[in-house]
């Protein structure tokens, strides 16, 4: 796993074509290897994983910075939690 700008900081996972609850799960296991303020961006298809990743970081307390809705892809930008 290697970030993927030069701070070291921001990272992606793609899991375009998986549905629900797939994106999540597998955000959430991405993110057990990510330090606290670290950022992870994801990319998803699934229309219902906008309500997902939003009940998601409302209870793990990551900070979902950004939802994206562009050309039938949803790109989520998560701050690991402090």
């Amino acid at each position: 796993m290697k970030p993927t700008n030069s701070s070291d900081s921001i990272y992606n996972l793609d899991v375009r074509n998986l549905l629900c609850p797939l994106p999540v799960l597998k955000t959430k296991k991405f993110i057990k290897k990510l330090s606290p303020e670290e950022v992870l961006v994801v990319v998803a298809t699934d229309p219902s994983s906008v309500a997902d990743f939003e009940t998601f970081c409302q209870v793990t307390g990551h900070s979902l910075e950004e939802c994206v809705k562009e050309e039938g892809e949803y790109r989520f930008r998560i701050k690991v939690k402090k």
